[in-house]
């Protein structure tokens, strides 16, 4: 199997079955694309946010880091996408429903939101939304790496 097909396979097709270590290589994978692009969005946020109130012009820097920030959206559905279609394998493989693969972007996704979402309403979403967020995050997260990452003593 050439690696193009094998990233076919793996990425972009939720079909087939893997053993545990090829899910971790490849969630490790995915979670670097994510690390490294993170990385860099820290860096870039604070030339992101501009008001136009303050000063009305558009600076490179500031396009520069909006084209980032689309960037960075895309690229996180895209991982999303990917680590559903690796997972839903993996789930297949330990004989419980793929459709479980969908449950930890979507966690994350509603994590995401609600972290986005809590500095900008003025106290109308409770802190205790982000952190019960979180802990789902942390406790699907830990369930994934147990579950698929082969680490379940039978």
């Amino acid at each position: 199997m050439t690696e193009r097909s094998r990233t076919y396979f793996l990425f972009r097709s939720d079909a087939g079955q893997i053993d545990a270590a090829t899910w971790r290589r490849g969630t490790l994978l995915l979670a670097g694309i994510f690390a490294a692009l993170a990385i860099g969005w820290v860096f870039v946020q604070p030339y992101a946010d501009h008001d136009l109130n303050a000063n009305p012009w558009m600076t490179a820097g500031i396009l520069a880091a909006n084209l980032y920030r689309l960037l960075f959206g895309f690229a996180i559905l895209l991982i999303l996408i990917s680590h559903y279609n690796l997972s839903a394998k993996r789930w297949r493989d330990v004989g419980w429903p793929p459709a479980l693969a969908g449950l930890l972007p979507f966690v994350a996704c509603v994590c995401a939101a609600a972290h986005w979402l809590a500095p900008r309403t003025n106290q109308a979403v409770p802190h205790g939304v982000t952190l019960a967020a979180d802990a789902a995050l942390a406790a699907v997260l830990v369930w994934n790496i147990v579950e698929l990452g082969g680490l379940r003593r039978n």
